[in-house]
């Protein structure tokens, strides 16, 4: 398989005064495609902010992180918003949608901003909606739904721009046992049948364990990075 990935000797420090906290520590990391990848350690560990610094939502203090075969730090800022808006795709723990948008909508949005026609938007929205389970629900605003169907459109508006890579932070954390496991199975589903390269932030050692590899993070550092699931080359 190819790599997608490949983050070498990557720092990130954060400063507050005249205390400097190193939150990662020269962290190496490849994944290849169609991988999924969980990232599991305890609290503070450095595993959100691995996430935000692989995918360029946060400046690094040392070392490259190389995305499809470019270097994201190299970028300038609006040169790397808009490789995150035609690569990636992100699901958070918090939805982050748009509360006076439909589900639609705020499914559409970023492949308007990435450049997609409106027409075209509008068709990827609803198909992808209507994948994940709210074809029904289009023209529903966020308070009309569920905690788990407004995860759901997060799902949706993740995948709608058919990113190489979706990077999730705890994306069952706020939901109950039932509708995270509908969420875990979407997600589970587009890795086999798609192959979605996928880079999973979680608590939850069942979902930790459902990908093909685990990557345990103890304060910034991968204390260790094991094989879960065979993967054919």
């Amino acid at each position: 398989m190819n790599e997608i990935l490949v983050a070498t000797a990557v720092r990130k420090v954060y400063r507050t005064g005249a205390e400097e906290v190193e939150a990662l520590r020269s962290i190496d990391l490849t994944v290849h495609e169609g991988e999924w990848v969980s990232v599991m350690g305890p609290s503070g560990s450095g595993k959100t902010t691995l996430l935000n610094c692989l995918s360029g939502l946060d400046e690094i203090d040392g070392g490259d992180v190389v995305l499809e075969g470019q270097a994201l730090h190299s970028m300038s800022d609006a040169e790397r918003t808009r490789h995150r808006a035609s690569a990636m795709g992100f699901i958070f723990q918090a939805y982050n949608l748009i509360p006076v948008f439909s589900a639609v909508e705020n499914v559409e949005l970023p492949l308007l901003l990435a450049g997609t026609g409106a027409k075209e938007a509008r068709r990827r929205a609803t198909e992808t909606l209507d994948r994940v389970g709210l074809g029904h629900r289009l023209r529903n605003r966020p308070m009309e739904l569920s905690g788990g169907e407004q995860q759901r459109v997060t799902v949706a508006r993740a995948l709608a721009g058919r990113p190489a890579v979706v990077w999730a932070d705890e994306p069952t954390g706020a939901l109950d046992s039932e509708t995270a496991a509908i969420v875990m199975d979407l997600l589970t589903e587009l890795n086999r049948d798609d192959g979605r390269t996928l880079i999973v932030v979680t608590h939850d050692e069942e979902i930790g364990r459902s990908a093909q590899r685990l990557v345990t993070m103890r304060d910034g550092h991968i204390v260790r990075d094991e094989a879960l699931i065979a993967v054919a080359p």
